[in-house]
């Protein structure tokens, strides 16, 4: 019987199924944990007198209410508490910690690829909504509730409900300044934030085949933006060249069996889609938000939409914007580039090549957040700090920092800000806090004009 990649996956890992509730106890690879989900997970551990299972298949970081400034001082009295919290829970667990300052700390999401812990073909989950990010990989990665991160810790299992399979195929070459942030807010802005609701998406077509991993991991991060819970990408030579040498990817011979297991990691010619959806890659122009939803979405030539719902009026209220108006005539006050949507090294070089020999505007603040310090490294050692800087940009130590305003970096109310993040909801970035989403080559484009602007005009 022909398969889809994500039925593929996800048969090898049943472990048991219970046909009357339809429920799937489903064998977990792979765990990643954070400060903020999972204190309360080893306090029922304890309280039920468990343990971990398997600690060598969890890995832990510091980066949701991090300092990205100041990391000797974390001010923030709860940070600090959840933070030597997570020190101790792995500690007393055997569980390998990335802590704050460490060589391989950053966000979860960054860290995990960056090590080679996120494999093709494996159960990832983390106690963070856009774990979906791992599905670049081509394994079935999805967020979990702090009830469910204690499950895998005493079991390494996971009760769950099946998907039914999407197909989005893009076909074309994404043309010049049109990026992979693009690409997936187009998506959102064609299926809605509802419309991946019971699926899981597999991305396919050209545009995916061309992208690098970094921008198959930007556009699986926002799946769950789309309503999905997963989102995959078939593995390909790009990927086994992205792991291959990582410390915790598979080494020798092992490798290379590795390899010809994951070569068979994709969706079968005559598999069954519930749903397919098809764009033409050449209608994707730079993308941005306009309202309090990744689905407000509207071209960079486009205008503020007319709002006939009560929901849509709210935005454009909450956001300070009159319908009819011209997108690039939007001011801006801050910049933030970073978020374990945009904050890879791809991310850092494309707005080094904006803001190289500019100054951002007068009018606003601008800072860059690497995503993890083997990012922040590779970054410092090409230069692109320097650039950053030279143009007015803070540059800072890595962490989730302003996508989610849990840490000390925060808008204002009423700033508007130019995010390279995955979320622009009501209070996101602080409260009465105004975001548009942007891929990093719009935002750095805004850093240096101080209004939303098409960054092809700024481009050699």
């Amino acid at each position: 019987m022909a398969k889809t990649l994500y039925d593929k996956i996800w048969d090898a890992h049943v472990v048991n199924y219970d046909q009357k509730s339809d429920m799937y106890l489903i064998y977990i690879d792979r765990h990643l944990i954070h400060e903020v989900t999972s204190p309360q997970a080893f306090d029922g551990i304890r309280v039920n007198n468990r343990t971990v299972v398997h600690p060598e298949k969890t890995m832990a970081v510091a980066d949701h209410n991090t300092p990205t400034k100041d990391i000797a001082t974390i001010k923030d009295a709860e940070s600090k508490i959840q933070l030597e919290a997570l020190g101790k829970n792995t500690s007393d667990f055997g569980i390998e910690y990335w802590p704050l300052g460490h060589a391989n700390n950053g966000i979860v999401h960054v860290v995990g690829p960056d090590l080679g812990f996120t494999l093709p073909g494996i159960t990832l989950v983390c106690g963070d909504s856009h774990t979906a990010t791992h599905g670049a990989f081509g394994a079935i990665a999805c967020g979990i509730g702090t009830s469910q991160v204690e499950h895998v810790l005493a079991t390494q299992t996971l009760s769950m409900s099946k998907s039914k399979n999407m197909k989005i195929e893009v076909n074309g070459k994404l043309q010049q300044g049109i990026t992979p942030k693009d690409a997936i807010l187009h998506i959102i802005g064609i299926i809605g934030t509802a419309g991946g609701t019971g699926y899981a998406i597999e991305f396919c077509g050209d545009i995916f085949e061309q992208m690098s991993m970094e921008g198959r991991m930007t556009v699986c991060n926002m799946t769950i933006e789309a309503g999905a819970r997963f989102g995959i990408i078939a593995p390909d030579e790009k990927t086994f060249a992205y792991l291959k040498g990582k410390p915790k990817a598979p080494k020798g011979e092992e490798w290379n069996r590795a390899v010809e297991y994951w070569k068979t990691l994709k969706s079968d010619k005559d598999a069954f889609f519930d749903k397919i959806i098809t764009i033409d890659a050449t209608k994707i122009k730079p993308t941005v938000t306009w309202g309090t939803s990744p689905e407000d979405v509207v071209s960079i030539d486009g205008y503020v939409p007319k709002c006939d719902s009560e929901t849509k009026k709210r935005a454009l209220d909450y956001m300070g914007l009159k319908e009819g108006m011209k997108i690039t005539d939007i001011q801006i006050d801050k910049v933030f580039i970073g978020s374990c949507t945009n904050s890879r090294i791809e991310d850092m070089r494309a707005v080094a090549a904006i803001v190289k020999g500019k100054k951002i505007a007068s009018n606003l603040e601008a800072m860059i957040v690497p995503g993890s310090y083997v990012v922040k490294n590779m970054a410092e050692e090409e230069g692109l700090d320097k650039i950053f800087m030279d143009s007015g940009f803070e540059w800072r130590n890595p962490g989730c920092s302003m996508c989610l305003a849990m840490n000390e970096d925060k808008l204002k109310p009423y700033e508007r800000c130019a995010s390279t993040s995955n979320r622009n909801f009501e209070g996101r970035q602080g409260p009465g806090s105004r975001t548009l989403l942007a891929s990093p080559l719009v935002a750095a484009a805004a850093a240096v004009t101080g209004f939303v602007t098409d960054p092809r005009d700024l481009m050699n």
